[in-house]
């Protein structure tokens, strides 16, 4: 019989709305019969893609005595942390707070007030790990609740006061923004928490480190800091090299799970696809290597081909797990390799590093174990040879492989995922001067005002058509990046005044009186606690992003306001971030961009697409470049600068813009020139 999950939109839920646990979607119902009933409240916390997830629903959820306790002494609410971020932002704050760490599934046991006051992680059903049986702790915590009321109100006061005061903020006064001594800070900070020789950011599990990686290629740029560009470079390559990386269909797995890229949690993440082609673009745009172009390619591709919803939106996820097993779709054993390919090709073993035991739990997972250089060299053949070789069995593999069990889809779509997406076309487009990518970013942006927006307001998911829960603040501000990037890559400039009229909204309805923004808008009155998030998780500080926003807009539109505000936020944060740079890495590229001065550059005239197309072909991290083909007058920067009978760049900082040159190589000069061209005093 099935709970009351099953008239729900979310895989997730759907995947447990069979359980015998008598399982409530989040929302007042299931705590208004809490408060009735006075019993805690469980809040279970997970996604489609979560392998443990999984695992802990088989041996518990699904398991008749576990759910009939759990239905007699508690309210039972299961959430999709995707669907729901602010409510899983807040409970993993509170189960960190008790624990020390967190991860998912996340269960946390709340008061019908929804104050959490104790919580946790994984729980198998038999104690191990040295952690209690899931039976155990449901035990535990009904008699506390029933024998120790005034304990757990105690718990559940100081935790909310805990998380009160994470999210109170003050803005101290700065005589000045941070110069290029807090950039070369930051640098050596992540540098010295990189794994010199496996690449990437401490020991397993290892995560792409996007943002990192991006602030030290810009580090390299304009500091000429090799050790910065070379462990960057370095990490890239460790992960397009190894198993994370989906050496048959492209595209990344989220995590790897040791030190040296091999064996990943295979769930492939549209969030992590998006940034790590963002950052590929980077240092492709830098090094102008083709192995990045080409991993920027299949990245794409893969998105487009098994994360595109027929109508034009990006799904959130893959599967870690296929026929009950984790890898299962993408792993082979030495049989399989066999059967699959025409001829036992040692070389292309070689490659892969495919042998009979097997590299990973008695299957191989595939990943780039010799160079085809260096197997041309062993072998006597043609680099090209070798290549053609490895080229033939892939798409033999491949083949094989699309016989499989294919890993289970999460086909909604997230806003701020998508925009991240966005992004990533436009970046590729932009670095790899392929227009293909920005037309794919402009129909998509297209369909994400068409499906996200409803009555004048944004929502956070879509499904099956329709939209529904309120954006937060990663939906607005990524969303706003989304569209000034787009309007910089495609060189439609009305894109500025959409990012505008929902730089507007953010403004109104998420301020903090410190200056920075709440996660959630002012009238959504479900949460105990109003978040201030500052730091980038899997994806980027939704406040840096603001920041970031906030400085565009600010100059395009001349509101000198937010320019003001977008300084202060990066002043109050530059310690911060100094001293916890992986965490605040994106803060570190904005803090590195102001110091070196960010600049607005405006190509005005009939050959201005020609002109900045001339221009990209630079990697220009600190300027925001714009076409001007026709007279505008609706966005302040543009206006009066546009001639008809001959091209002009205009190179603009937030005090004022330089006079204007006829050359491309005149604008890049004054691009590049020190600050103090630009009359900043640092």
């Amino acid at each position: 019989m099935a709970n009351k999950l099953i008239n729900e939109q979310s895989p997730y839920l759907l995947q447990h709305a069979h359980n015998p646990v008598d399982w409530y979607p989040w929302g007042d119902e299931a705590f208004e019969k809490a408060a009735a009933a006075h019993k805690p409240v469980i809040v279970s916390i997970g996604y489609a893609a979560c392998h443990w997830c999984h695992v802990m629903e088989h041996e518990s959820f699904e398991d008749e005595r576990t759910a009939a306790y759990m239905n007699e002494h508690f309210v039972c609410i299961k959430v999709d942390r995707e669907e729901h971020p602010d409510v899983d932002h807040l409970y993993m704050d509170a189960v960190q707070a008790i624990n020390g760490n967190g991860g998912w599934p996340l269960n946390v046991f709340v008061t019908p007030e929804r104050a959490p006051f104790y919580g946790g992680t994984y729980y198998p059903p038999r104690p191990a790990y040295n952690r209690p049986s899931w039976m155990q702790l449901l035990q535990r915590m009904s008699h506390i609740w029933t024998e120790q009321q005034d304990e757990v109100a105690t718990q559940a006061e100081q935790m909310l006061q805990h998380l009160r005061q994470a999210s109170q903020k003050t803005f101290i006064a700065a005589e000045k923004l941070p110069d290029n001594d807090t950039a070369k800070k930051i640098a050596e900070s992540l540098l010295k928490q990189a794994d010199k020789e496996k690449g990437g950011f401490g020991s397993a599990p290892k995560f792409p480190g996007t943002m990192a990686i991006s602030f030290l290629l810009e580090h390299y740029y304009f500091t000429g800091d090799e050790p910065a560009m070379k462990h960057a470079l370095h990490s890239l390559d460790a992960m397009i090299n190894g198993g994370i990386y989906d050496q048959l269909g492209g595209g990344f797995a989220r995590y790897s799970t040791d030190r040296e890229w091999l064996a990943p949690h295979f769930e492939k993440m549209l969030y992590d696809n998006a940034l790590l082609v963002s950052t590929l673009s980077d240092a492709y745009s830098i090094t102008k290597d083709t192995k990045y172009s080409s991993v920027i390619e299949e990245t794409i591709a893969f998105v487009e081909r098994e994360l595109k919803d027929k109508t034009g939106g990006y799904y959130c996820a893959l599967d870690a797990d296929s026929e009950g097993e984790e890898g299962k779709f993408y792993t082979w054993t030495w049989d399989e390799w066999i059967e699959a390919i025409d001829e036992n090709d040692s070389i292309v073993a070689e490659y892969f590093g495919v042998n009979g035991p097997g590299n990973w739990e008695g299957t191989n997972i595939l990943h780039v174990a010799k160079s085809i250089a260096g197997l041309a060299e062993e072998n006597k053949l043609s680099v090209e040879e070798v290549k053609q070789r490895i080229d033939t069995v892939k798409g033999e593999l491949l083949a094989a492989r699309g016989n499989r069990v294919r890993p289970a889809t999460d086909d909604k779509c997230l806003l701020s995922w998508n925009a991240l997406m966005n992004i990533a076309l436009c970046k590729a487009g932009v670095a790899l001067d392929e227009e293909k990518y920005i037309a794919l970013a402009e129909s998509h942006m297209h369909w994400m005002l068409d499906n996200f927006e409803q009555d004048g307001q944004l929502k956070h998911v879509w499904k099956n058509g329709s939209a529904r829960i309120p954006a937060k603040l990663d939906d607005y501000a990524y969303l706003v990046q989304a569209l000034l990037q787009l309007a910089a890559a495609s060189g439609t400039n009305e894109w500025i005044l959409k990012a505008n009229q929902l730089m507007e909204v953010v403004v109104h309805e998420f301020s903090q009186d410190s200056g920075f923004f709440y996660y959630t808008p002012e009238d959504q009155n479900d949460m105990p606690v109003r978040k201030v998030d500052l730091y980038d998780g899997a994806t980027p500080s939704a406040n840096a992003l603001m920041a970031h926003n906030l400085w565009l807009c600010g100059m395009c539109l001349e509101k000198t306001e937010w320019i003001a505000r977008a300084a202060a936020m990066m002043a109050n944060m530059a310690d911060t971030t100094a001293r916890y740079s992986y965490s605040f890495a994106y803060w570190g590229l904005l803090l590195q961009r102001h110091a070196q001065g960010m600049k607005t550059v405006i190509c005005a005239g009939p050959e201005a697409i020609a002109a900045v197309r001339e221009m990209r072909r630079n990697y220009l991290p600190q300027a925001y470049i714009l076409t001007l083909g026709k007279e505008i007058f609706d966005i302040p920067i543009l206006g009066k600068k546009y001639f008809a009978d001959k091209m002009y760049s205009f190179v603009c900082s937030e005090q004022a813009c330089l006079s204007p040159v006829s050359t491309v190589n005149e604008a890049l000069r004054l691009i590049n020139q020190y600050n103090k061209a630009l009359g900043i005093d640092t």
